[in-house]
């Protein structure tokens, strides 16, 4: 859709319906907006609009709704993204600030979420398998064992300890803790299971075991901790948007309970800094009248190790609900850096 002029014409549909929840007319859209046209033009517009299949008629003689193609029209022309307000920043910095630990973190984090944009919001855990490691570190717990700490980029911390037959050496404690860490930091978990293998023959014989040991249970770790998880705020704000699922509200709910199916979701989602996904496009019969906004967050890496974002209605502010999943996604991953 090149004209400009229908564009502003869609854009301002949108705007009221969303306001609204009621179809708009064309002149309520001459009342309300200034687009510089006579009311004629705005029905030439709305009917050419309605025949792109941009916008719908609910029933006769009423105004007119955008449809999934509208919305998506619509969200592919936003360029830039209104910042949130003071307020609302200084919100999210001084609730992730006080968490203690990663899962106070996410717990927050999706939280926060809910209550910025009155949608579900949903967190995906930072995943082992796609994070790189920061530090791992070997604390002597007594002469027959040691306890093995696996830090990641994305703040996950797993702890494992390993009974040795020998007693601890701390001089070959600390010469493992730093090639450890020669080896390991910055890698991708999937990347270190050769490294890890080799390790043991920069030691001398009697020390292998020891090192064959401790590289098998961060191999070990990261292949039972790599399951996806996801956690979830906000669905009763579904119950308050009853309206906006003319069918029934069901079907989101329980698509909602299958984590599987959020996951694949965030996995096809492009990594555009916000990403969103208008009805059909979510591929799932439970949310053909749902909309995903996504973001990538993690550590130091562009990439991201996890997405969180926010799932409602179609009829969804899109603009500040973009802007608050890009908000939240930016200052997580800062605080998961730091």
């Amino acid at each position: 859709m090149s004209d400009e002029r229908r564009l502003e014409v869609l854009r301002a549909i949108v705007q009221d319906y969303v306001h609204t929840r009621e179809p708009v007319g064309s002149r309520v859209l001459v009342e309300r907006h200034s687009l510089g046209v006579s009311p004629a033009t705005i029905r030439n517009d709305m009917a050419a609009l309605e025949e792109g299949g941009y916008i719908a008629q609910p029933h006769t003689s009423a105004g007119r709704v955008p449809t999934d193609k509208g919305y998506r029209a619509f969200v592919d022309q936003i360029s830039t993204l209104k910042p949130l307000s003071p307020a609302e920043r200084r919100a999210i910095q001084e609730l992730l600030d006080d968490a203690v630990d990663l899962d106070d973190v996410v717990e927050r984090t999706v939280r926060l979420l809910a209550q910025l944009t009155h949608q579900v919001a949903v967190v995906q855990y930072p995943s082992l398998s796609r994070s790189a490691l920061r530090h791992l570190e070997l604390v002597p717990l007594s002469p027959h064992r040691l306890l093995v700490v696996i830090i990641t980029d994305a703040g996950r911390v797993e702890q494992r300890s390993i009974e040795t037959a020998a007693e601890t050496d701390p001089g070959v404690i600390a010469e493992l803790r730093a090639r450890l860490n020669v080896v390991c930091a910055g890698r991708r978990l999937k990347a270190l299971t050769g490294p890890l293998s080799e390790l043991s023959e920069q030691f001398a014989p009697e020390h292998r075991a020891l090192v064959e040991a401790v590289a098998e249970v961060v191999t070990d770790t990261l292949r039972q901790e790599a399951e996806e998880r996801i956690v979830m705020a906000g669905t009763a704000n579904l119950a308050r948007a009853d309206l906006d699922f003319p069918r029934t509200i069901s079907p989101v709910l329980e698509a909602l309970e299958e984590q599987v199916v959020l996951l694949r979701l965030f996995s096809e989602m492009e990594d555009d800094a916000v990403a969103v996904r208008i009805g059909a496009e979510n591929h799932h019969a439970g949310l053909v009248e749902a909309s995903l906004v996504a973001s990538a967050y993690g550590g130091p890496s562009t990439e991201g190790v996890a997405r969180l974002g926010v799932l409602g209605p179609t009829r969804m502010d899109y603009p500040g609900t973009m802007a608050a999943v890009r908000a939240v996604a930016r200052y997580l991953s800062r605080i998961l850096a730091g």
